[in-house]
């Protein structure tokens, strides 16, 4: 699915909200409040807004914006399914000056726009675990913040940085990131057994946070990095989740410039949903985001806290 930026769902509001119905209705129209399919009218009257529907079941008014990132937002939906695509095409993400720029709306609107796309970007509220009989897990830690030695207030080493705790999957090439204040043993050993199948090989580097852990998969693949090894001799390699750190960090860097604590893990809910759909045209991968913003509300205060394990 390409995606023409000369496409009504990009200009009209009535072809937007269409493209957007379709995408959350696949079967028609659902009450977001009661869950019925049928029953439901639509109300087409000269004081009814475009879209707007009412159920006879629980005799509440709904559109299709309702309870999702989209709810009472006065954006117009052509400008939401713009920045979608926006967010979804650029590999190394777009920054919420830029989108202010391009969408004409004020940069505190791009902010919460962003972080509301980027909670779309978070998928399904309980995802498989990865990997699985015969799979693979890849895994290693890597530290965010702190990157410019000009910063006020600047520290080296890893214990002034955030940590970002990552897995990806060789087989199906999803990835998933989760950040953390400080990377120990136990945290890691949380995120890998409730992200992943532990029938599956676990590879890492030689990091001794993961050997207690190692032990509890089918497998346990070490690749030497302090020894210059990249490939082992069983023919493992960390370079997958290698390559995710590598986008992460240059979009942090190019892109963004900056991130607080608070919202690292939504940031990275954004790189990991575009690496795992990476083989998949823009515009379907955008398509993909606008399913994932079905019973998704953010508020701007919620937008403003995220605490980090």
């Amino acid at each position: 699915m390409f995606a023409d930026l000369d496409n009504p769902i990009f200009k009209d509001e009535k072809a937007a909200r269409k493209h957007l119905e379709k995408l959350l209705w696949p079967n028609g129209p659902v009450c977001p409040h009661c869950k019925a399919t049928e029953n439901l009218h639509k109300l087409k009257g000269k004081s009814h807004r475009d879209g707007l529907y009412q159920c006879n079941e629980c005799r509440q008014h709904f559109t299709v914006t309702v309870g999702t990132v989209f709810e009472r937002s006065k954006i117009p939906l052509r400008k939401w399914v713009l920045a979608f695509h926006l967010m979804n095409a650029s590999k190394k993400g777009m920054s919420a000056h830029q989108m202010h720029r391009m969408l004409g709306i004020t940069y505190k609107t791009a902010w919460f726009m962003c972080h509301r796309i980027r909670e779309a970007m978070k998928g399904q509220k309980k995802k498989a675990p990865m990997g699985g009989d015969g799979g693979v897990i890849v895994t290693d830690e890597t530290y965010y913040g702190n990157t410019s030695k000009r910063a006020k207030g600047y520290k080296k080493g890893h214990r002034h940085k955030m940590g970002v705790v990552g897995l990806v999957d060789p087989a199906t090439g999803e990835a998933r990131a989760f950040a953390v204040k400080t990377a120990t043993a136990a945290k890691i050993r949380k995120i890998l057994v409730t992200n992943s199948d532990r029938k599956s090989a676990l590879v890492t580097d030689e990091s001794h946070m993961y050997n207690r852990v190692g032990e509890e998969y089918a497998m346990h693949q070490t690749v030497w990095h302090a020894r210059g090894e990249y490939v082992n001799s069983d023919g493992f390699t960390t370079n997958n989740v290698e390559n995710f750190f590598g986008i992460f960090k240059k979009g942090m860097v190019g892109t963004y410039h900056f991130c607080r604590e608070q919202h690292l893990q939504r940031y990275l809910n954004e790189f990991s949903f575009r690496y795992t759909n990476r083989h998949v045209e823009d515009g379907e991968r955008a398509a993909l985001a606008l399913v994932g913003a079905s019973g998704r509300r953010l508020t701007y205060r919620q937008a403003d806290k995220n605490p980090i394990a």
